[in-house]
């Protein structure tokens, strides 16, 4: 198993070269299918664009290529490395994004139970320290901390989606056939 600290530690500075802030960095598919992911953005459009994905992907690439050669492979296996933007229902990773995406809707999964809720649905109230709240559909508002949520990301509305408007659909309506 993929240390994700240490392997978030090699990719970050490589984000920051670009001048991208590094989003998550997560290992899945397990054994058939094992895929390094990388997520970042830029922090004026919370977007990349391909070419971004593309040279964020070409420097994690040197830079493991380089600890490979070296004896120091930060990832023992074969696996595919996937780099993108977080997209519209991103995941909500680090204490800023709850702050950044207040007012929208998220969906938290929580590690235990609290109030009999394992997930809590519902708009985003923000975030005091380490201390998210969360307006919880058809209950009450419920606050937890930051180590008891495992998972949260957005969910696609009309509100979200007026906010993420793409950098440019140039392109979009348009079809290519390649012959094959």
């Amino acid at each position: 198993m993929a240390d994700i600290a240490a392997l978030t530690a090699l990719i970050e500075p490589e984000a920051q070269a670009l001048g991208f802030d590094l989003v998550r960095v997560k290992m899945f598919g397990g054994q058939s299918d094992p895929t390094l992911q990388v997520m970042a953005e830029r922090p004026d459009t919370r977007q990349l664009t391909i070419d971004d994905c593309a040279d964020l992907s070409r420097r994690i690439s040197d830079v493991f290529d380089a600890l490979e050669e070296a004896g120091r492979d930060p990832i023992d296996h074969a696996y595919r490395l996937e780099v993108s933007s977080p997209g519209i229902d991103r995941p909500l990773t680090r204490a800023k994004d709850f702050a950044d995406w207040a007012g929208h809707e998220a969906r938290v999964t929580l590690v235990e139970k609290v109030d009999g809720r394992k997930q809590l649905n519902g708009v985003l109230a923000g975030i005091d320290g380490d201390r998210v709240t969360v307006d919880v559909r058809g209950h009450v508002p419920m606050t937890v901390t930051l180590p008891q949520i495992s998972e949260a990301k957005l969910v696609i509305t009309d509100r979200l989606i007026a906010a993420t408007a793409p950098l440019s659909a140039a392109g979009a309506d348009k079809i290519i056939e390649v012959e094959g």
